[in-house]
């Protein structure tokens, strides 16, 4: 667990953060709004960095653009900033790069599935290994609340002021069906189950996804009269269903109905890179180096 730090600066003794070694505090405060659930799934990555006491140097957080977007900015760790869409494959170029760098993607749904979605299916056909994270907020948050593919059907945005009418995606069915190797979601309420569910994402081989349902307080909840960032909470809180090992089809979400959260997959099978050596040593024979296994 995290403790607090007293430390000496300038001659006064202060507390330090305990999240401030995975921080970088001279770019606090974020721009998040108030209530935000970003924020909450950003200390929940960071507290499970920390229980699995992961060399810091050997991860990278690979973000795109969009309110969530910013992560990669605030983490202190390597990080990179990519154009809209384009944060998986940044990430897959520097996986295969550096085989033993942990890799996260940790961006918008927006970014992720929208502008980025065809990147994001063939990742995860290829089980190439990194971690994805997606905050699903529900809408094109930081461009001025227009629909979006997760928006929900009949949910109001600035683009669909009478309602949306079509259908959204369900990420857990596309990550799964696409080949990922665990999928799970949880709300920003579930801090203690969603820093769990980073922990064993991390720790896969493979593509791994988590889902984090934080619809946009501002836009989102303000445009549909759901009241404020408590309120949000209160309605996770009565109505998530927890239900491991559920059908990924059966985990739509419908526009303020229930949710089903909780790990949906969880299996093994060989990563990209398993199948890239493999294949060239069949053809090969001894005379192939296998990629990943030389000094770096």
């Amino acid at each position: 667990m995290s403790t607090v730090e007293i430390v000496e600066v300038r001659g006064k003794v202060e507390k330090e953060h305990p999240m401030e070694k995975l921080l970088r505090m001279d770019r606090i405060p974020h721009i998040w709004c108030p209530t935000c659930g970003i924020g909450t799934a950003v200390k929940a990555f960071a507290t499970a960095l920390e229980q699995l006491e992961i060399d810091y140097n050997n991860v990278a957080v690979v973000s795109g653009i969009g309110c969530t977007g910013r992560v990669a900015g605030y983490m202190k760790l390597d990080s990179f900033h990519t154009t809209h869409g384009r944060a998986v494959p940044f990430a897959v170029g520097l996986a295969i790069a550096k085989p033993k760098m942990k890799v996260v993607v940790f961006s918008g749904d927006g970014d992720l599935i929208s502008i980025g979605g065809n990147h994001f299916i063939h990742t995860a056909r290829r089980n190439v290994d990194i971690t994805v994270i997606c905050v699903n907020n529900f809408i094109y948050a930081m461009t001025g609340g227009q629909v979006a593919p997760t928006t929900p059907i009949l949910a109001n945005s600035s683009t669909t002021p009478y309602g949306t009418f079509e259908y959204p995606f369900n990420l857990p069915l596309l990550a799964a069906s696409s080949g990922a190797v665990y999928v799970a979601r949880w709300t920003a309420l579930h801090v203690r189950r969603l820093t769990n569910a980073f922990a064993e994402a991390l720790q896969k081989r493979g593509f791994s996804f988590v889902e984090v349902i934080a619809p946009c307080s501002t836009l989102y909840a303000r445009r549909n009269k759901l009241g404020d960032g408590l309120n949000l909470m209160k309605f996770y809180h009565d109505n998530s269903i927890i239900k491991h090992g559920a059908d990924p089809r059966e985990v739509d979400i419908g526009f303020q109905e229930k949710i089903v959260v909780g790990k949906f997959v969880d299996i093994e099978k060989p990563t990209y890179l398993d199948c890239l050596n493999d294949g060239y040593k069949r053809v090969f024979g001894d005379a192939y180096k296998v990629y990943g296994e030389e000094d770096e």
